[in-house]
């Protein structure tokens, strides 16, 4: 059985994962971690979530309960993250970090926290959209030059990042594949007399609102034609069905860094 912490377990997207692992029997659920504001700390996880009492209690301290653990699956912030990846490092336990928002100085940070454990980052777990990524690529290459390349990504009204970790993760896809540097290339947003679209330009535009748990289009368009890959998220339990995939593929691994094309075999 796997033991598994929740990092930001009380949150909109953690707390469905650890639901989930709390339901699978191959899996056991040792801990709930949250900021020590958070209005649950000390409290039952499972009380507190409405799921009746589970003797798993909320606490602000990774480290107190680290030691009884095989994984960590972080959703919480990027700093918070950094300081878990640290904890996880210095007892070399295997990580799950699922957050988003992350500066390219803090990206070189988590790389060098986590060479020696077994470590997983993916922006996005859904197996769908990260099979996006790679159709993204080979489509962007396949085209060439004479497509004009924009993505668009939306999501619910709570959510405190733009562009979404997934959006910039398929800027990032498309621009490696094509061989170009998307710190040249990228354009979040547009406003004003801009003059003419460059051709190697690569777009990106956020919408934020209501309720959408998240869809992301990356359009091809020459004259007289456009191509559109998109993936609509119905619910978030897509991301939490592919997070508990990820729990499990990363059981028993040796130290490395790995993706969730890792998963798909792609």
């Amino acid at each position: 059985m796997i033991k598994v912490i929740v990092c930001g377990g009380c949150g909109r997207m953690a707390s469905k994962v650890a639901q989930l692992i709390y339901q699978d029997n191959e899996l056991k659920l040792t801990g709930i971690v949250e900021s020590p504001a958070h209005p649950d700390i000390g409290k039952d996880w499972g009380a507190a979530s409405g799921q009746g009492k589970t003797g798993i209690m909320v606490v602000d301290d990774l480290e107190a309960i680290i030691q009884d653990t095989d994984q960590i699956v972080e959703f919480t912030s990027p700093k918070v993250s950094l300081q878990h990846l640290e904890i996880v490092a210095k007892y070399k336990k295997t990580m799950i970090i699922g957050t988003t928002g992350f500066s390219g100085e803090e990206m070189a940070k988590m790389k060098s926290l986590s060479q020696n454990i077994p470590f997983l980052f993916s922006p996005n777990m859904s197996l769908g959209v990260n099979l996006l990524f790679k159709l993204a690529a080979e489509t962007a290459v396949s085209l060439g030059d004479s497509y004009d390349i924009e993505i668009i990504e939306s999501h619910h009204r709570f959510k405190k990042d733009a562009p979404s970790g997934t959006a910039k993760k398929l800027a990032q896809e498309i621009a490696k594949a094509k061989n170009i540097s998307l710190d040249e290339v990228g354009i979040y947003g547009r406003q004003g007399i801009i003059g003419e679209r460059k051709r190697e330009e690569i777009g990106i535009h956020s919408i934020r609102g209501g309720d959408i748990t998240g869809e992301h289009t990356v359009m091809f368009t020459a004259l007289g034609e456009r191509i559109e890959l998109t993936h609509r998220a119905h619910s978030r339990d897509t991301f939490a069905h592919g997070t508990i995939q990820s729990i499990k593929f990363m059981e028993g691994k040796p130290a490395s860094s790995y993706e969730m094309k890792d998963i798909l075999k792609i």
